[in-house]
Formats: structure tokens, sequence, C-alpha cells
């Protein structure tokens, strides 16, 4: 399982409480370490707060040296070969799972050059689940093609597993859609789970893969060199994120997305997107709530179906 590659990562007393409080690794979404702090993570959308352990009383307690063994797992003991992710935040490791820290940053010129000084990691598990997007395709397509959709949820409410698996049965094809090319412009390394430019995560076969690039310059990119019929990218939020979008569509992409709200509304409030609803550039908005579960779907109107 590719879970089980993040929690092999684990310092050798974290990892054995994650693997008694949760027997099935699959339904564990993130890890939290604090310096000082108790461990925390979040299952199955609810945070559990482990004991000690055998012996021991009250909240297990994390400590610095804990958090620096992690970091040297993660890094195969060379943070300084992943520095260019690093100064985004967070490194990503074999799978898809995403390591995200906070700590002292080094500034440069204005611009956070790296992290020093770890004193917080925050895991966040990739997840495929097979089959998770059947829900949705009824929805979101129409004459055997996909149509412009954005999925919309808060964080950790499983956009990214949802977008995942869809481009999974767009490039293979299914009942709804005919097979088509994919290209998916993967900032984060978080849909495809990269490892070595290697996708770790199933796409389907007919999917093109640009690892670790903006999505702006990125989706640009796909375009110019891959000619995809449907471009994906996960987490859009920037006023160049949605030139490019628009662009792609000109271009004749169908387009798949994520966004990060709680609600249609509150998209409707974030001026990036105000004007992409206004104009009517998405044809299908899917609200998502905990675990993936489809809240509603909009039209590209703004009316619920």
């Amino acid at each position: 399982m590719q879970e089980n590659r993040m929690i092999d990562l684990l310092p050798g007393s974290i990892r054995m409480i994650v693997k008694k409080e949760v027997p099935d690794i699959g339904n564990l979404q993130e890890i939290r370490l604090r310096a000082g702090k108790p461990l925390i993570f979040m299952c199955r959308g609810e945070e559990v707060v482990p004991e000690a352990g055998k012996g021991a009383r009250g909240r297990y307690i994390v400590t610095k040296e804990e958090i620096d063994e992690l970091l040297e797992y993660v890094s195969s003991y060379s943070l300084y070969a992943f520095e260019e992710e690093m100064k985004q935040g967070f490194i990503t490791v074999g799978g898809g799972h995403r390591v995200g820290m906070a700590g002292q940053a080094i500034v440069e010129n204005g611009r956070v050059k790296n992290l020093r000084y770890v004193t917080s990691v925050n895991i966040r598990m990739s997840h495929e689940i097979p089959g998770c997007g059947d829900k949705v395709f009824p929805y979101v397509t129409q004459c055997r093609r996909p149509l412009h959709t954005l999925l919309v949820s808060p964080p950790g409410c499983g956009k990214t597993t949802l977008l995942r698996d869809m481009i999974r049965q767009i490039s293979n094809g299914n009942p709804y859609t005919m097979a088509m090319t994919v290209g998916v412009v993967d900032e984060r390394s978080e849909i495809a789970g990269c490892y070595h430019g290697i996708p770790q995560n199933d796409l389907g076969i007919r999917t093109d893969v640009l690892d670790a690039c903006p999505k702006a310059e990125g989706m640009l990119m796909m375009i110019r060199s891959m000619r995809p019929q449907v471009l994906a990218v996960d987490e859009i939020g920037e006023a160049e994120d949605v030139q490019a979008i628009s662009y792609a569509m000109h271009c004749g992409c169908r387009m798949l997305a994520t966004a990060h709200a709680e609600s249609m509304e509150e998209l409707k409030r974030k001026p990036v997107f105000s004007r992409i609803i206004e104009e009517k550039r998405f044809e299908r908005y899917v609200i998502l709530k905990n675990r993936g579960e489809i809240e509603a779907v909009f039209d590209g109107d703004g009316r619920v179906m």
C-alpha cells in the first residue's frame, strides 16, 4: 500500500502509535507533529490525540529530535537536495504524500530561499480510491465528453482524490465519456504523486504529467507540447491561473480543476473566481463535503442540478 511507504518513514515510537491507533491506514488523512506538543492525527474526518503508550501517562509529546529524524528520512539524509521544494513549505515523498513544514524562513532578496529550525510538520496522506468518481460523471459529462468542471470544498474533503479518479477514468474511457488524452499540471506533486519524475498513482493510459511546475506556466507548456484534449490542475487561486485556464478553454481543452471554498456563495465572494463565474467559464461546479461526498452540483448559470 502506498500509505505504508509514508508510515515507514516515521520515527519508531510515532510509527508504532499510528499503527496501533489506526489499524486501517487507508483511513488516515493527516499526521501533525509539533515540537513539545501532543501528536495529533486526522482519521475519517475525526481528530485523534493518542496517549503516550504502555507504562506512560498522558498524551504522546513530540520532540524536536523526532521531527529532525523524520526530515532526515523523507529527504534521504540530504535536505539540501530538496531546497526547491522546501522553500514552498513541503516535500513530496513516494506515493504522493506531502510533508508540510513550518519553522524559520531563510529570506534572500525578499524571497523565501529555504526553511530551517523546522518545528512543525503536517503529513497529508495521499489516497487512491478507484471508482470514487463514478457518482459525479452523470453530472459532468455530455455527449460522451467531460464538461469544464470545478471541484470545490474546504481543505481535506477529497477534492484531489476525486480529481485523480476522474482523470484516470477519462484517460481510460468509461460509460459516460470516450477515452481522451489528459494533460496534468501537478505543481505540488499531489495528483500523480511523482517520485523522481515517475507517477506513483494510476492516472490512466492516455495521461501526461508535468510535475512540480507552476500551474499557469505549466498549462501553457502542456498545450504547446502535448496537445491534450483535457487539462487538469489542482487548487487554482491566483489571477494567472485563471488567465491560463481561459486560454486553455479557448484552445479547445476541456478543463478539470479544484478550488478551496466552503460553498458556492463563498466562491462567488472571492475576486479571483467572481469573474469566472460571471463569464460562465465552467459548466459545472461540484461542491464536496467531508470524505468526498457530493453536497451540490451547479450548472454554469449557478442553478442547482
